[in-house]
């Protein structure tokens, strides 16, 4: 797993494989002890975050969902997401 972005105590990262077994787009995020899936509209589709917190994911989301897809696509094909900026 790549971490691709940091903020607010927020760690967003991606896993990345060849012919992966991920079908759904996603990232993953971890606040503390919390951990959740988190899709492309920043809807928590496993685990949870602290409202605060996921409120703070979504934000990001929204600004980077075009970047966030094009990294979905390098790790579906065994390539290195990039580097994400954080939400400032």
């Amino acid at each position: 797993m790549l971490t691709i972005s940091m903020f607010y105590g927020i760690i967003i990262s991606m896993y990345w494989e060849k012919a992966g077994q991920h079908h759904t787009p996603h990232f993953h995020a971890r606040y503390g002890d919390s951990k959740a899936e988190v899709d492309y509209d920043g809807e928590i589709i496993a685990g949870s975050l602290p409202p605060k917190q996921a409120s703070i994911v979504k934000a990001w989301v929204l600004i980077h969902q075009d970047e966030l897809r094009a990294n979905w696509e390098l790790a579906m094909n065994d390539e290195k997401p990039y580097k994400i900026e954080p939400l400032k």
